[in-house]
């Protein structure tokens, strides 16, 4: 793949660009479609391409399989302890009132990008997760076997 060197210039300029719309589509979620799981599908498709067209060790020397695993598990963290944030408060589960009790709806606002941004880190990290499972398999069939 040393040789398209043009596609790999385009590849490295495009892979910032959608990681910046990823984060686009992440604080305007709730004033526009999109959202935490969306920028996330945005943000780990950057990665994949990334992949695909550097190689797998590549990617993963950029995105360690260890940020990716523990990304899943602090993104489902931050949701949560959103959550339990509120209760600690004294209010419901997940009652964004909560986060600015003299004007709810700051509140709301602080609470739902809290939430987004957990589902963000968590489907970031399950997409590129399932790309690195399925990248890193050996081929059952040879190149020679074509």
């Amino acid at each position: 793949m040393q040789h398209h060197l043009i596609l790999r210039v385009i590849t490295k300029l495009l892979v910032s660009t959608i990681i910046l719309f990823s984060l686009y589509v992440q604080f305007h979620g709730d004033f526009s479609p999109g959202g935490g799981f969306q920028a996330g599908v945005i943000m780990a498709a950057a990665f994949i391409f990334y992949g695909l067209v550097f190689g797998l060790e590549n990617v993963q020397r950029v995105f360690p399989p260890w940020i990716v695993h523990r990304m899943m598990a602090l993104g489902v963290m931050i949701y949560a302890g959103t959550g339990f944030f509120s209760m600690f408060l004294g209010y419901d589960y997940l009652d964004y009132n909560a986060f600015a009790p003299h004007h709810p709806s700051h509140g709301q606002h602080y609470g739902i990008l809290a939430v987004e941004l957990g589902v963000l880190v968590t489907v970031t990290g399950v997409m590129v997760a399932i790309y690195y499972a399925f990248a890193g398999r050996p081929p059952q069939v040879s190149d020679e076997d074509w």
